[in-house]
C-alpha cells in the first residue's frame, strides 16, 4: 500500500538559499537529478563532457518529457580544450517538403499557424544531435552514453514535484482533443489509468526504452532512414501528416560557427540564426553603451527593458532560416548599429515594434570534465510536450516548431517547404582572452534571451556568483510596454518603472521565468556551478 504524503512537495512558502557547488573532476548541471546523474555516470565510465551531455540529454527525454522529447530539436556549443576552439551544432529541423502556406490555410481556414496537431510538426533533430556529438567529440560508444536513459525508461523513476505539475497541466490542455485519433498516441503514452502522474509516483515508459535502444545501436540511422522513420511516416500518412521519406533521409544537423559579442571584457557566444541567441546579443550590444553600476536600481532595469524590446523587434522582423534572411547577423551586431539603437532609448518606456512572446517548454544542461572540455546544450519540444502528436508505440513526441512560422508571404519567417523556422532554444557560452570560462543557459520559450541578458549582467556587470546569478529575481517582457516580475522583485522599483510608462505585473508563480544552469571555470581549473532553484534541478560532480 502506498503511503500518502503528509505534505505538498510543490508548496514553497519560504525562499531557499543555495551556495554554488565547486568541484574539480567534472560537473553536470541539469533540470533533473536523474539526468545529472546520467551525465556523471558517463564521466565515471571514462567519457568526456560531450559524452556526459549526450547521456543527460537522452535521459531528459524520459525523466522530463513535459519539456522535451525524442522528437525534439537541439542546439549545442562545445569547447574542446585540445583545439582551444568553440564549436556550434544546430540540430533544428525543417518544414515538410510538401507543406506550404496555402496548404495550411486550406486545412485550418485561419491566417496563423496552429500550435497542436500535424501542421506545426517539423523533422526532429535531437537524435541526430546525440549521434553527431558522440561521433565527432565523444570517447564512449553511443550505446554506453544512452544506457542510463534506457534504464530509467525500463525500470522507472519517481516523478518530481514540478514535473508532476506540468504533466497535469498538459493533460488538461489535451483533453479537448481526446477523441481525435491523431492524439491517441499521447494519451496512450503519457497517461496512466487515464491520469497524469502525481509527485512521487513511479513512471515507466517502455516505448521510449525500445526507441532509444534503436537510436543508440544505429547511431540514429533508424530514426532518419530506417525502422523508426518508417513508423513516423506510417502515422503521418494515416493520421493527416505531411512528411515524406525524403524529409527524413535528407536530414543532417549543421555544424556552425558561433556568433560572438565582446561584453565587459568577456566574449559572449551563441548559436547563429535561425536561433534567437542573437536577441540576447543584440540587447547586450545596446547595453554596453551605458554605464550600469548598480543592479537594484530603477535606471538599470529601464535600460535592460528598453534594450530587450528593441532586440526582439529586430529579431521578429529579420531572423529566420539564415538562407532566407535579408540582413546578416554581423550587421545586426555591429557596434555602430548597437550605438544607434542605444540612442533611441529615452527616459520613458517606448512602444516596441513587432514581437509577441509566447511561453515554451525546454530543457537546458551543461557539462564539464577534468580535461577542460565543456558543453552548453539545449533541447526542446517547444510548447510542453510539443505538437501533441506521439508516434504510436514509440514514445516519439513530435515538436511543434512550425507554430512560429508566419502565413504572410511578406514576412521573413514565413512558411516555405523545407525551411527552418525562427527557433527559441539557445545555449550560451562565455570566454575571456580566447579561453573558456564556461557554459550558461536559461530555458523557456521567448524568456530565453531575456534570461541570458539577466544572467550575463548578473555575472559580469554586478559580479554575482553563478548561484546568485540564477537566484536573482527575474523580469520578462510580454508585449508592448507590459512586463512581469517575480515576487522577489522590489515593489518600490516596480512603482518607479511604472512612472516611466512601463506596465508592471508582479507574478506569484515563478514557472514562466525560465530555468537555468551555469558552470564557471576558475583560474586553477576548478569548476563552480549554479543550478536553478525554480525547478527540480541538480548538480552532479566529481
Amino acid at each position: 500500500m502506498s503511503q500518502v504524503m503528509p505534505f505538498d512537495p510543490g508548496f514553497l512558502p519560504y525562499p531557499s538559499q543555495r551556495y554554488p557547488i565547486i568541484a574539480s573532476g567534472g560537473m553536470v548541471n541539469a533540470s533533473s537529478p536523474q539526468a545529472a546523474q546520467a551525465g556523471l555516470l558517463a564521466l565515471q565510465n571514462g567519457g568526456n563532457a560531450v559524452d556526459a551531455a549526450v547521456a543527460a540529454a537522452a535521459a531528459l527525454t524520459v525523466v522530463e518529457p513535459t519539456a522535451n522529447g525524442i522528437g525534439g530539436d537541439a542546439f549545442a556549443l562545445v569547447w574542446m580544450e585540445k583545439d582551444k576552439k568553440l564549436y556550434g551544432l544546430n540540430a533544428s529541423g525543417r518544414a515538410p517538403g510538401k507543406l506550404d502556406i496555402e496548404t495550411v490555410k486550406r486545412a485550418t481556414g485561419a491566417d496563423s499557424m496552429p500550435v497542436l496537431g500535424w501542421l506545426p510538426t517539423m523533422v526532429p533533430g535531437a537524435p541526430a544531435a546525440w549521434a553527431a556529438l558522440s561521433e565527432r567529440f565523444g570517447k564512449l560508444p553511443l550505446t554506453t552514453s544512452m544506457a542510463p536513459a534506457i534504464a530509467y525508461a525500463e525500470e522507472g523513476y519517481p516523478v518530481a514535484p514540478l514535473l508532476a505539475r506540468m504533466w497535469q497541466r498538459a493533460a488538461s490542455r489535451y483533453q479537448a482533443d481526446a477523441r481525435d485519433p491523431a492524439f491517441q498516441g499521447w494519451f496512450d503514452t503519457f497517461l496512466f489509468d487515464g491520469k497524469a502522474p502525481q509527485a512521487g509516483q513511479m513512471v515507466r515508459l517502455k516505448d521510449h526504452a525500445e526507441t532509444l535502444k534503436e537510436i543508440a545501436s544505429t547511431k540514429a540511422e533508424a530514426f532518419y532512414r530506417g525502422a523508426l522513420a518508417a513508423r513516423i511516416l506510417r502515422d503521418s500518412e494515416a493520421l493527416g501528416g505531411y512528411f515524406s521519406a525524403e524529409d527524413f533521409s535528407s536530414y543532417a544537423p549543421d555544424w556552425v560557427e558561433p556568433l560572438t559579442l565582446p561584453y565587459r571584457g568577456y566574449t559572449v557566444a551563441q548559436i547563429p540564426p535561425n536561433g534567437q541567441g542573437i536577441v540576447g546579443l543584440m540587447a547586450l550590444n545596446i547595453l554596453k553603451n551605458f554605464d550600469i553600476m548598480h543592479k537594484e536600481a530603477e535606471r538599470s532595469f529601464h535600460l535592460q527593458w528598453e534594450a530587450i524590446k528593441l532586440a526582439f523587434a529586430d529579431a521578429k522582423h529579420y531572423v529566420t532560416d539564415p538562407m532566407h534572411m535579408k540582413v546578416s547577423a554581423d550587421d545586426l551586431l555591429s557596434p555602430a548599429y548597437g550605438q544607434a539603437r542605444a540612442r533611441e532609448i529615452t527616459e520613458l518606456a517606448a512602444q516596441p515594434g513587432p514581437g509577441q512572446p509566447r511561453a515554451g517548454g525546454t530543457v537546458y544542461l551543461c557539462a564539464a570534465d577534468r580535461e577542460g572540455n565543456m558543453v552548453s546544450y539545449i533541447q526542446s519540444n517547444y510548447m510542453g510536450f510539443g505538437s501533441g502528436i506521439v508516434i504510436r508505440g514509440t514514445g516519439i513526441a513530435l515538436q511543434n516548431r512550425g507554430a512560429d512560422f508566419s502565413l504572410n508571404p511578406a514576412d521573413a519567417n514565413c512558411l516555405q517547404p523545407g525551411k527552418k523556422s525562427y527557433h527559441t532554444i539557445i545555449p550560451g557560452f562565455l570566454l575571456k582572452d580566447s579561453e573558456a570560462v564556461g557554459p550558461f543557459g536559461v530555458m523557456g520559450g521567448y524568456m530565453q534571451p531575456q534570461g541570458h541578458v539577466q544572467v550575463v549582467m548578473n555575472l559580469l556587470d554586478f559580479h554575482l556568483n553563478p548561484q546568485q546569478a540564477l537566484d536573482a529575481p527575474r523580469w520578462q517582457w510580454m508585449k508592448g510596454k507590459q512586463f512581469t516580475v517575480e515576487a522577489g522583485f522590489s515593489p518600490a522599483i516596480a512603482r518607479q518603472l511604472q512612472a516611466r510608462g512601463h506596465q508592471v505585473e508582479m507574478m506569484a508563480d515563478s514557472v514562466g521565468f525560465g530555468r537555468g544552469q551555469i558552470i564557471w571555470k576558475l583560474g586553477n581549473g576548478a569548476l563552480m556551478g549554479g543550478t536553478e532553484g525554480r525547478t527540480d534541478s541538480s548538480i552532479a560532480c566529481m
